[in-house]
């Protein structure tokens, strides 16, 4: 079994610098997933009543979800009169997860390199 010890440092710290726990955790819920692709087809902010149309669960619950997809950074909110709505934060969310592959690939090429 390979250890955090086994592997080389720079891969190690490109992993650790990409990686937020609280992106995975939040996309991991397959009704936020719905809602971030729900938003990302709309191509617009949507309120908790709009967003709740997707996903056949209750408002309440769908606030719940869009709450904790902002804590982790995927979505914005903007508060209008007495709605919020919620959009994408598409162009960090892909920033992230290319950072996050990047990483990965140049680990396994220095991976490739060396065993070569």
């Amino acid at each position: 079994m390979t250890t955090r010890t086994d592997l080389p440092a720079s891969c190690v710290t490109a992993l650790e610098e990409r990686f937020e726990p609280e992106l995975f955790q939040a996309l991991c819920d397959p009704v936020r997933l719905g809602l971030v692709a729900h938003l990302a087809a709309s191509g617009r902010a949507l309120t908790v009543t709009e967003s709740a149309q997707c996903c056949g669960i209750h408002f309440s619950g769908v606030s719940r979800h869009l709450a904790l997809l902002k804590r982790a950074g995927v979505v914005r909110a903007e508060k209008h009169g007495r709605e919020v709505h919620y959009r994408l934060e598409v162009g960090a969310l892909a920033s992230t997860l290319r950072g996050l592959a990047d990483a990965l690939e140049a680990c396994w090429e220095e991976g490739q390199r060396a065993s070569a």
